[in-house]
């Protein structure tokens, strides 16, 4: 029978979807499928199934997943050294420690100063600094220490711009499950198109500057402004500061890699010479520079 000119089966096979698939909820395929963390929508950020929070909710609320990606290369551009680049990571990396993860720097260009760091939360037990005579080898360290299941940050100095290198860079992150930050010194240009993450940092009236040069969703315009010595991480998290005493027994685990001599060398830590820093060979740089 007809009505109003629609066959009742069709009404009916139609009532039928409509009562399954509301029209106000998505189906369910296209519900997941937009839960993809390479898909976004409009101007909201993809969603980041493993971030960090930085202890910076005004950087948070601009970052994908809220906090720095941990399974992810990102590309950091320095306009000036000393303007607060360090603290700005601190919090995360000390949150990564208390999870009982390590942290390595790659060549860093200044001796990291260890009362500071221990100060600011990071436990020098868990610091690994790596320093290398070859470009080669720094990338070799770098690719390592992504890689390495109990490494929970790598940051590395490098002006490396090997599209190849940058993509198993990222790959290593991914499959390590390891934030990796590739920081860019004043006057390097940027160019990891894999880091799904690019950040350029400058002073501001007093304020560090965060740019958003890419990130998994829509354009920034406008910088994060932030106070880097007002963390919104609570206490318990960064850790307090210790008195001169404790830092100085805390020892910093240093390593030189030698091009060509088939093993990293064990040298005196001059990074932590102020606190008297033992020297050892990071858990996960054994063997040869490749």
């Amino acid at each position: 029978m007809h009505v109003h000119g629609v066959p009742s089966m069709v009404r009916n096979s139609v009532s039928a979807y409509e009562g399954r698939f509301p029209m106000t909820a998505a189906p369910p395929s296209l519900a997941a499928l937009l839960s993809h963390p390479a898909i976004w929508r409009g101007d909201d950020c993809a969603p980041e199934p493993a971030a960090v929070p930085s202890g910076f909710a005004l950087l948070d609320a601009a970052l994908p997943g809220h906090g720095w990606p941990q399974s992810a290369l990102t590309e950091i551009l320095v306009e000036r050294e000393g303007i607060g680049e360090m603290r700005l990571t601190l919090p995360a990396l000390a949150c990564l420690q208390a999870q009982g993860r390590d942290v390595v720097w790659i060549a860093p260009p200044y001796r990291p100063y260890a009362p500071a760091l221990a100060a600011g939360g990071l436990d020098l037990a868990r610091l690994h600094v790596v320093r290398c005579r070859e470009a080669k080898d720094a990338l070799w360290a770098f690719e390592q220490a992504l890689r390495a299941p109990e490494c929970g940050a790598a940051f590395a100095w490098l002006a490396t711009h090997d599209e190849r290198m940058l993509r198993r860079l990222q790959v290593a992150a991914r499959e390590g499950r390891t934030w990796g930050v590739l920081w860019r010194r004043p006057g390097q240009r940027g160019s990891a198109t894999a880091a799904p993450l690019r950040l350029a940092l400058s002073p501001q009236a007093g304020q560090l500057a965060v740019h958003v040069l890419k990130r998994r969703g829509a354009e920034l315009p406008q910088p994060v402004l932030l106070d880097v010595d007002r963390t919104d991480q609570p206490p318990a998290v960064i850790g307090t500061k210790l008195r001169t005493s404790a830092i100085v027994a805390t020892p910093m685990l240093v390593t030189t890699i030698h091009a060509g001599d088939g093993h990293p060398a064990q040298v005196p830590g001059e990074s932590a010479a102020p606190v008297g820093a033992a020297t050892a060979r990071p858990r996960h740089l054994h063997g040869g520079t490749h």
